[in-house]
């Protein structure tokens, strides 16, 4: 069963003239960024408990203040995203944190280390620090 149906998938390829593999990496690449960029947009709207325009269901005093764009490193390349503010400086994205800049696959960062000489305990803590990922030395 396909995530998009057959046909919005052939109009997709159509409107971006996908012609090679790497043409749909390109059409990946940007998929992936905007649906970051729309689930921090969904993120903001928990956090300040209304969506973008419902003034009437406000019940704070936080509120949009625009957006900052931000680089990150993926599996499809550098990708460029637009990441919510709000006026307080209160909002903690969850997707993508507010100093992290790589969301490539985890599974290739451990292998990577574990391929420079790290030990498992070194790889659980620098998990753990980085991306709040609780693994334990068996799983890694």
């Amino acid at each position: 069963m396909s995530i998009i149906p057959k046909d919005q998938l052939r109009k997709l390829l159509k409107e971006h003239k996908v012609k090679d593999a790497k043409d749909i990496q390109e059409v990946l690449k940007k998929l992936f960024g905007d649906a970051l960029a729309e689930m921090l947009k969904a993120e903001l709207d928990h956090e300040l408990g209304y969506s973008k325009y419902d003034y009437k269901n406000k019940e704070t005093t936080n509120s949009r203040n625009g957006h900052s764009k931000k680089t990150l490193r993926s599996d499809y390349g550098k990708l460029d995203i637009d990441v919510p503010r709000d006026r307080e400086g209160d909002f903690e994205p969850a997707i993508v944190k507010k100093y992290q800049n790589d969301v490539s696959s985890i599974d290739d960062q451990v292998l990577s280390m574990y391929a420079r000489g790290m030990t498992t305990r070194d790889i659980e803590a620098h998990l753990e620090n980085i991306y709040g990922v609780d693994a334990s030395p068996e799983l890694i």
